[in-house]
């Protein structure tokens, strides 16, 4: 089984089977209560798997908020780590988009909240040989009210939460595939907010 973790916008695990069969999931919409639910929902999940051997963790990279963000990654490079096991990075853009190419086949464009009035946008057309969805323009920032004018005509694709069965269905994909979707530095879009302060200016005598 594939375990995979995203916390990009709510909380969403779920386990699938090395074919791509859904095993279990679980998720939360709350954008805001990722470590209160993480732990639950991944023992929900687990719960409702049943027997089986988990052979690879799917993280979910972004785009997010840089807290939300964190903690969906953190769980799953713990629950990896535990167990000896890979972790597969994957740009969460790309779960969206293979939910929508259930229905879609023109150009389309994943949009999602990126917070302070803003939206993350990636467009995408079809699947290449390896069944992941292509990317034809990579995830940019723009101010939401400037969201239509940059794609132009371009479907959009509003996403409020996502498909963790098909963020495991991409990893495993990639994976079969022998390809590496991005690194491990996840997408935050933005520098945090709070940041460490340097260095304590001297003060003249």
């Amino acid at each position: 089984m594939i375990l995979a973790v995203d916390t990009s916008l709510g909380t969403a695990v779920a386990l699938i089977d090395a074919d791509g069969g859904r095993r279990a999931e679980a998720g939360a919409v709350d954008p805001l209560g990722h470590a209160e639910v993480i732990g639950d929902l991944l023992v929900a999940a687990l719960g409702e798997a049943g027997d089986g051997e988990i052979t690879h963790v799917v993280a979910g990279m972004g785009p997010g908020p840089f807290t939300g963000l964190r903690i969906g990654i953190a769980a799953a490079r713990a629950f990896a780590l535990g167990r000896g096991l890979p972790v597969i990075p994957v740009p969460s853009h790309l779960a969206a988009a293979l939910t929508a190419l259930e229905s879609e086949t023109a150009p389309f464009a994943i949009v999602t909240d990126a917070r302070r009035r803003e939206v993350a946008i990636t467009v995408f057309e079809g699947l290449d040989s390896d069944g992941l969805p292509v990317v034809t323009a990579e995830t940019v920032l723009v101010r939401a009210t400037d969201a239509d004018a940059h794609l132009d005509g371009i479907r959009r694709i509003d996403v409020t939460t996502l498909s963790a069965t098909d963020l495991a269905r991409v990893g495993a994909r990639a994976l079969a595939a022998g390809r590496t979707l991005t690194g491990d530095e996840p997408l935050y879009m933005r520098h945090p907010d709070v940041t460490v302060p340097g260095a304590p200016k001297r003060v003249g005598t």
